[in-house]
């Protein structure tokens, strides 16, 4: 949004802060609050466009916080980038985001060149709780890198699919501890019927 046009909408709508009436007031402090959502959104995807790797990673977690459908659109193409810090961070605030739409581009992160980006991809997928994402993350137990597995079983244990059970014992003897005690945790996580 253009800042003048801000500034003009700003300045008509402080004084309703002052307005007699509770309902009043609120809506014009949730307006406000809009208005620098927006100045905040201009500002993030300039920092997103031009600033150094540092500063486009923060971005990104920016964006996570102010949503919206544009934050989302940028979201997006910033989780198809060729640098894999930046597409690891766009796929977590993705996965936190867990928005409908999203899902496909998510699971289809799983199959990523990067170990860290597919990592994150099966965090972000269990934050969707449907069981229909167990068979997508089943191959990941078997990993045994000790952070593929871990993270398989951390998320197949969110989607609560108790049949998983002797799968997660048999990772309690992994060679790896992370995995050992995502097993245990993941364990502590099942339903017990």
């Amino acid at each position: 949004m253009e800042r003048a046009a801000q500034s003009r909408r700003r300045e008509a709508i402080i004084p309703l802060l002052k307005d007699a009436e509770p309902e009043v007031r609120l809506a014009a402090s949730r307006a406000l609050e809009l208005l620098e959502t927006a100045q905040s959104l201009d500002e993030v995807l300039a920092s997103l466009k031009n600033g150094d790797r540092g500063t486009k990673i923060g971005a990104i977690f920016a964006l996570g916080r102010i949503g919206g459908d544009k934050a989302l659109r940028a979201l997006v193409y910033c989780a198809g980038r060729p640098e894999e810090d930046i597409r690891c961070a766009a796929v977590k605030v993705l996965g936190e985001l867990a928005r409908p739409e999203t899902l496909d581009l998510l699971v289809g992160k799983l199959a990523d060149p990067s170990t860290a980006v597919r990592a994150l991809a099966i965090e972000a997928v269990a934050n969707y709780r449907k069981p229909e994402l167990v068979p997508k993350l089943l191959p990941f137990l078997t990993q045994d890198d000790g952070l593929l597995d871990a993270e398989a079983a951390l998320a197949l244990a969110r989607l609560g699919d108790a049949s998983l059970e002797q799968r997660f014992v048999k990772l309690l003897s992994s060679r790896h501890q992370k995995t050992r005690s995502a097993a245990a945790t993941a364990l502590s996580l099942l339903p017990l019927s």
